[in-house]
């Protein structure tokens, strides 16, 4: 799979945009704050709905517009498909397919798998938890529907027995009706907490081998996954812990709370582990994450990577740029003459400036 072109109507700085992609290598350099990552977050959004950054709708939309627009078209398995994607402020985004509108999030994901790379992954060890399970959800959400469709269940039940406990805290005669959400909870976070072990485990097999080759054989790089309660516990933590759920207001345990450690070596790289070897860790799990995605879809998905070739060393950066050579990936940088020519071809390259792009010769 590969994008073939995307076109931006009142997208951030970006009043109108038309560019196409080659199934190869392309650059997108220009000065920081032109507009670049707007580029890849415009593609990140029309494959997941959701910003990388976090940001919601009516932050994307141009200043004083009131909508903004993406088209992105993606050839998959030598079949063109289209997805638009209108975001409004005062509504909900709308998305259609092929020209058909889609009423369910969970029918985009799977038609373009993206892997997003930026210097703020390279943090990932030794950041929160949050940025860890953000990372399983994004890639699980992709590789499946029905994690999707779970995981939106199981934080949709989570909210309505937060609440519930906020209304407790004043009222101790509604404490009965945690059952009925309490059931739905662990129906839903169950499945999460199987799919997740799963991913970790496959993704976990790959990283071993890749993190061997990154540190000249002398480091074992391995992944736990930290589950806040297990599946087989669940019913009883949550009627045993209903009490400090209630002081709190909140829900203590379930996946919502789940993390994942790395050891370098048995040594937890988060606590010990030197920035060098955080960093390492960091790349591994990215080009581990490609093989897996490659694994299961059986074909490769498209790389984003936002100026993320300046925060490696020489010896890493190689590493990554050897990976990219048979994937779509789409870079963003300040100059492409800092790339190793040698090292790769390069397909396209425009240069960004105050939301334009102008296409330059190779």
């Amino acid at each position: 799979m590969y994008i073939e072109q995307i076109a931006l109507n009142n997208y951030r700085n970006y009043g109108a945009l038309d560019i196409s992609f080659d199934k190869g290598t392309n650059i997108l350099y220009g000065m920081n704050a032109q507009g670049k990552t707007n580029i890849l977050e415009a593609i990140y959004m029309a494959a997941t709905t959701k910003s990388h950054r976090g940001s919601r709708d009516k932050e994307i939309i141009k200043f004083g517009e009131e909508e903004s627009h993406i088209k992105l078209l993606v050839r998959k398995n030598d079949i063109s498909r289209r997805i638009d994607m209108h975001l409004k402020k005062s509504k909900n985004k709308g998305v259609a397919i092929d020209g058909l509108p889609i009423r369910r999030s969970a029918e985009l994901y799977g038609l373009l798998n993206i892997i997003f790379f930026s210097p703020e992954d390279l943090s990932i060890i030794k950041n929160g938890p949050v940025e860890r399970r953000r990372f399983m959800d994004m890639e699980l959400c992709q590789l499946s529907r029905l994690y999707y469709s779970n995981l939106s269940n199981y934080n949709k039940v989570l909210n309505q027995r937060n609440n519930l406990l906020r209304q407790i805290y004043f009222n101790k005669s509604l404490i009965d009706t945690l059952d009925v959400w309490d059931e739905q909870l662990m129906s839903y976070g169950i499945k999460v907490i199987k799919e997740r072990e799963n991913f970790i485990e496959m993704l976990g097999d790959i990283v071993r081998d890749i993190h061997k080759g990154l540190s000249g054989e002398k480091e074992e790089l391995k992944i736990v996954y930290n589950k806040s309660v297990d599946e087989n516990d669940f019913a009883e933590i949550l009627k045993s812990k209903r009490d400090n759920d209630c002081k709190y207001e909140s829900t203590q345990y379930g996946p919502h709370r789940d993390d994942i450690s790395f050891f370098i070596n048995d040594m937890d790289v988060r606590l010990y582990g030197s920035q060098g070897q955080q960093r390492t860790a960091a790349l591994s799990l990215k080009l581990a994450e490609i093989e897996l995605v490659r694994r299961i879809i059986n074909d490769s998905p498209v790389l984003l990577l936002d100026d993320v070739m300046s925060e490696l060393d020489s010896g890493r950066r190689n590493a990554l740029l050897d990976a990219i050579k048979d994937i779509q990936t789409i870079i963003t940088c300040t100059g492409y003459d800092d790339f190793i020519r040698e090292r790769i071809t390069i397909d396209k390259i425009y240069y960004i400036e105050a939301g334009s792009a102008v296409s330059k010769s190779i």
